[in-house]
């Protein structure tokens, strides 16, 4: 997939997991954290990878900007944000879901050198071996990520 290329879906399929896990969380810079904190600690858990594994590190790096982007960009008053885990045979699926479906995530160009933001979804890119957005309805977006097992 190039970066100017991103895989939207208009309804979610069902995904096997052998083990899934679902959290709500304040759209704060503490829920943030908080998602990659709990991201990291379930998939060594689930993995018996170690936390500075780069499967792990990778997991951390991915949720961390998905639940920021979250935040940031799809976020209303008074709203949380939800944070699901799916471990799949392969890797872990990590889906941030908001509540601003109108505000789809916007793959570009690497900004400039001196910018203070722009680079959350080129790391996404970067790290998660697949990803994507998935308009659940008029109220909600998943914007979703797989980090395989096997280092990058």
């Amino acid at each position: 997939m190039t970066q100017h290329q991103l895989p939207y879906e208009t309804a979610p399929h069902r995904i096997r997991a052998h083990h899934e896990r679902t959290l709500r969380l304040s759209s704060t810079r503490r829920g943030a954290r908080l998602a990659r904190h709990l991201a990291t600690q379930q998939f060594t858990e689930w993995t018996g990878l170690p936390h500075d594994s780069e499967p792990a590190q990778s997991v951390a790096l991915v949720t961390a900007e998905l639940a920021s982007n979250a935040i940031r960009h799809g976020s209303l008053p008074g709203r949380d944000f939800r944070l699901a885990l799916l471990l799949l045979p392969h890797g872990l699926r990590i889906e941030v879901t908001d509540t601003r479906p109108e505000r789809l995530p916007q793959v570009s160009v690497p900004p400039p050198a001196d910018a203070a933001s722009g680079r959350g979804l080129l790391l996404v890119q970067a790290y998660a071996d697949r990803w994507g957005c998935t308009v659940l309805d008029e109220y909600t977006k998943t914007t979703w990520a797989e980090v395989s097992l096997g280092s990058h």
